[in-house]
């Protein structure tokens, strides 16, 4: 799939500057803290990362004693998670291929990694999500608020990227996770202002 080579190859090439760039970003945002807050909180066994980037989340999980582990798409992304973080376990792997075993995690995080998968491959990775998940489980997303995509030409760095940025309702994800088999609990709206407010939706499996 084409969208799958660009997202990976896109990111291998910004990893580093993005590594920088999302460096103080837990730090700077105490709603996405307190989304981990609620994730650490509910969770009692493993959770995957998924699309974990330099490792910042997955790092932070750890300080809150979840045992947490990273899956991303970018070889170059993995590799930086690896050295700064060499205490933790992350692998290189899609979420519309999900290399875990049915039920083996009690949380699963996409934390702004969906909003690269095209709409009609999204019930492929929720799919996967539900495979993997206890029952119970909790899993977390993080996404841009909106409708339509647009396509990311430069990134972090000022370095060329090719990827589609995806913006999504409420509603629509909300049904989605829902089809997929799985009970929303809570939505939050946070920026409501911005131009691009975000999302954070909880749901259990």
């Amino acid at each position: 799939m084409s969208w799958l080579a660009d997202t990976r190859d896109s990111y291998d090439t910004v990893a580093e500057s993005y590594a920088e760039f999302m460096r103080d970003a837990i730090t700077m945002r105490p709603y996405v803290r307190a989304a981990l807050d609620v994730l650490a909180a509910r969770v009692d066994g493993p959770v995957v990362d998924v699309g974990c980037g330099p490792g910042h989340v997955t790092a932070h999980l750890r300080s809150l004693g979840v045992d947490a582990a990273g899956v991303d798409l970018s070889s170059n992304m993995v590799e930086l998670a690896r050295r700064n973080h060499p205490g933790l376990r992350f692998d290189v792997g899609s979420m519309t291929d999900l290399d875990l075993p049915d039920a083996s995690v009690a949380g699963v995080l996409a934390f702004w990694s969906l909003i690269h998968v095209p709409d009609d491959e999204v019930p492929a990775a929720l799919a996967h999500f539900r495979r993997v998940l206890r029952p119970g489980g909790l899993l977390v997303i993080g996404y841009h608020v909106g409708a339509g995509s647009r396509l990311k030409t430069q990134g972090y760095g000022g370095h060329p990227m090719r990827v589609h940025v995806h913006l999504r309702q409420p509603w629509w994800l909300a049904g989605r996770v829902r089809k997929a088999g799985f009970a929303v609990e809570s939505e939050w709206l946070l920026d409501k202002e911005a131009e691009v407010p975000q999302g954070i939706l909880f749901a259990t499996a």
